[in-house]
């Protein structure tokens, strides 16, 4: 009966996989994923915000809603707050420019109604596919080599280096980065002699292996009690939010998560085969709108725009194709709030080779782009380094539309792609010009 009942909500035989694989995929992107409920709620605190409180609305909204996404999608997608809204609400609007984290939360309300508005009415898809094929093939390389450098950075390999204002090499001599590396030769061999689970059997053994190094930390307890979400639950300022000198701060969550989000579902989906031949998701309405939902439900409890984490593509490796992966992965997440001491043992160390060797394995798609095409090449390639430079792929997909539409334009090859990107680029430019002020 249960086997029944599995197989229609997520019909895994037509997706080539089995309830073993799918609950594997879901831990391996859970474990990759946890180092959001540790960054997340720190950085908010910096806003202002109760620790504790928000720390619970982070993790309630986070198995919600990735549950959700199974549930309605059937899509082995994951969704947190977005590390970019998170740090723009903390850093921006609330350290720099002093505006209230309510102010901000009001915004990000805003911003969720219009992902709403632009699905419901299908904008959201037709962007989709006026988008030309050169940036949705760049978009799994920039992803890709995006999620490498989040490995690169947990695990201590590389470091910002103020007097250089660059990234240099890290104390690849510290326990920390040794443990990451020792993980990273554990996977590749792993994955090289084609052990399936070969991710989260590194993040275990990486583990295991922390704790005679002293970089994995043994809990005093297991068990936890959650605080009350009433401190950050409906307390956001939509009123204010709505002023008009605040327009290019919605423009700054708005134009990001929507490329971000739209990046990491075709990234992700191209890593696990589940794109049409136009490189086109087949009902992408329906992780969009449960995208645009869970920000409008996020931010009635103080958490910020919830996005499709790149991460997810790290459960697709293991062999995830379905919903089923989310609701294991979101089940996962409410579990934390009852054993948080427990799940917090996993150290980055130990999930950081994990998404590099997923950047790895997402950078095949930029084969089929056309370099001997400069209007098809200078695009893609402008999109997937804006990705890495700026650290935000939102930009890079942004950036590379307007790029391709100029350089078609200006080469008297204006034919090549729909009128309607003229319309696409203008909020794109506005954007930009926003970020110069």
């Amino acid at each position: 009966m249960k086997d029944k009942v599995t197989e229609r909500l997520f019909r895994l035989q037509s997706n080539q996989t089995n309830v073993r694989t799918e609950l594997i995929a879901g831990l391996t992107t859970f474990m990759t994923m946890l180092y959001a409920l540790i960054v997340v709620p720190n950085m908010l605190e910096e806003a202002g915000m109760p620790l504790g409180p928000v720390t619970v609305a982070v993790i309630l909204m986070t198995g919600i809603i990735t549950i959700i996404m199974g549930l309605y999608s059937n899509r082995p997608f994951a969704l947190a707050p977005g590390l970019g809204s998170v740090g723009f609400l903390a850093i921006t609007l609330s350290v720099s420019e002093g505006i209230p984290w309510q102010v901000g939360m009001g915004m990000v309300f805003i911003s969720g109604i219009a992902f709403v508005i632009f699905t419901i009415l299908g904008l959201r898809q037709i962007i989709v596919k006026l988008m030309p094929p050169a940036i949705k093939l760049s978009i799994g390389a920039g992803v890709g080599l995006f999620i490498a450098l989040i490995g690169f950075r947990n695990a201590g390999l590389v470091v910002a280096s103020e007097e250089s204002n660059s990234l240099q090499l890290g104390d690849i001599g510290s326990p920390n980065a040794i443990l990451a590396l020792v993980g990273f030769l554990i996977m590749s061999v792993l994955l090289a002699r084609n052990v399936r689970g070969h991710l989260l059997i590194g993040i275990i053994l990486v583990t295991i292996i922390g704790i005679p190094m002293g970089v994995t930390t043994l809990p005093d307890k297991i068990f936890s009690l959650p605080e009350s979400v009433a401190p950050v639950a409906f307390e956001l300022d939509i009123k204010e939010a709505l002023k008009i000198s605040y327009f290019p701060f919605l423009l700054a969550f708005f134009i990001p998560d929507f490329f971000s989000t739209l990046g990491t579902m075709l990234g992700v989906a191209s890593k696990g085969n589940m794109l049409d031949k136009n490189g086109n998701l087949p009902q992408i309405d329906k992780p969009f709108i449960v995208d645009a939902g869970g920000t409008v439900l996020g931010s009635l409890f103080s958490v910020p725009v919830m996005s499709t984490y790149v991460e997810s593509a790290a459960g697709v490796e293991t062999g995830g194709r379905t919903g089923l992966t989310s609701v294991t992965t979101g089940f996962l997440f409410l579990l934390t709030l009852f054993i948080t001491p427990l799940i917090f043992i996993i150290p980055t160390e130990a999930t950081a080779p994990a998404l590099i060797l997923v950047g790895l394995t997402m950078l095949s798609a930029v084969k089929n782009i056309n370099f001997g095409d400069v209007t098809e090449s200078l695009p893609a390639f402008m999109t997937i380094v804006i990705t890495i430079f700026t650290f935000n792929f939102g930009n890079g997909i942004a950036a590379g539309i307007i790029i391709y539409v100029l350089v078609k334009l200006f080469s008297g090859r204006h034919k090549d792609f729909h009128w309607g990107l003229y319309i696409v680029i203008i909020p794109l430019i506005l954007y930009f010009v926003s970020l110069a002020h």
